[in-house]
């Protein structure tokens, strides 16, 4: 099994699982697919995957804009967290109740997949989920699919009960640095670590004394599917992020998601998200950036 191995294994669904649950009314899937198209003007442009869903999707399948939806459209970065009214009042527009089982995925990268389900984590909703390979696997296997725009559900129930201290700011971030107890870590790939290559959010590289665990690490290649718990452990391990508070941040607080959803699984308990990541670090040169390879801590993986 997949999950052996995790002590949170209920925040990863298999396909077969959702497959047995479609016509359960208590469970629903979020197809949480988005473009990001580069533009060096503005890092990139943000296109929305409706098109993709409307071409195919999980039955019963609700789409869910991540820019506009479950972000707050009034900062000026993009893809922050909502006022908790707000995030709930989409959530009963999606048909979300209390009892709901919340199967999150994705057609393009599993981070967007991730991301609604720390959004909900955030905002005290457990009863969620990301689909194991997301729509890759479940298309590959030759699944039931549905095409044109998601049936409406009835308005759901969804209430925030608590606001969870599972996002930081740039003070908090700032202040990490140097702290022996504290692993940040850049969940962006080697290349944008370094400040070599890749989409830059301003200016090139890392925040200063963070390791890199890019999120593309976390997943196989191949089938989509996360690595075995035991792989995760050691690649989490070798970057110091197991025994310690972590900070996870990206380009944009998105696929820092997935490494917080992976170690969360792995049974980290000290876990929060830098939501505006370096979109906000980048552009401020007043914050402390890093390039170049680094000394210890960081890992070469293929």
């Amino acid at each position: 099994m997949t999950t052996s191995g995790f002590v949170r294994p209920e925040f990863l669904v298999e396909t077969d699982w959702l497959a047995d649950h479609l016509s359960d009314q208590n469970v629903l899937a979020f197809d949480c697919t988005t473009h990001l198209i580069p533009d060096p003007k503005i890092t990139y442009q943000v296109v929305p995957g409706r098109e993709d869903f409307e071409k195919g999707h999980i039955p019963g399948a609700q789409f869910i804009d991540m820019l506009r939806d479950v972000s707050d459209t009034s900062h000026r970065f993009r893809f922050m967290r909502q006022a908790p009214d707000d995030f709930a009042a989409a959530m009963r527009r999606f048909g979300v109740n209390t009892a709901t089982r919340v199967v999150t995925y994705s057609t393009a990268n599993a981070w967007w997949a991730t991301r609604m389900w720390w959004l909900l984590r955030v905002f005290g909703f457990d009863n969620a989920a990301v689909l194991n390979g997301g729509w890759q696997k479940w298309s590959r296997e030759g699944r039931p699919t549905e095409t044109g725009p998601a049936n409406p559900r009835p308005p759901g129930d969804f209430t925030v009960r608590e606001v969870r201290d599972l996002m930081v700011d740039k003070s908090q971030v700032l202040a990490a640095i140097g702290d022996s107890g504290v692993c940040t870590l850049n969940a962006l790939l080697p290349q944008q670590h370094t400040g070599s290559g890749g989409n830059s959010y301003g200016r090139p590289g890392r925040i200063a004394g963070s390791v890199n665990l890019p999120a593309a690490h976390l997943v196989d290649p191949e089938t989509n599917i996360f690595l075995p718990a035991d792989e995760l452990r050691k690649r989490f391990a070798a970057v110091g992020a197991l025994d310690k508070q972590v900070i996870t941040y990206c380009g944009g607080g998105i696929a820092a998601s997935a490494d917080a959803l992976a170690l969360v699984m792995l049974g980290h308990t000290d876990v929060r998200l830098y939501d505006a990541s370096l979109s906000e670090w980048a552009v401020d040169p007043t914050l402390p950036m890093e390039t170049g390879p680094m000394k210890t801590g960081s890992i070469e993986t293929s």
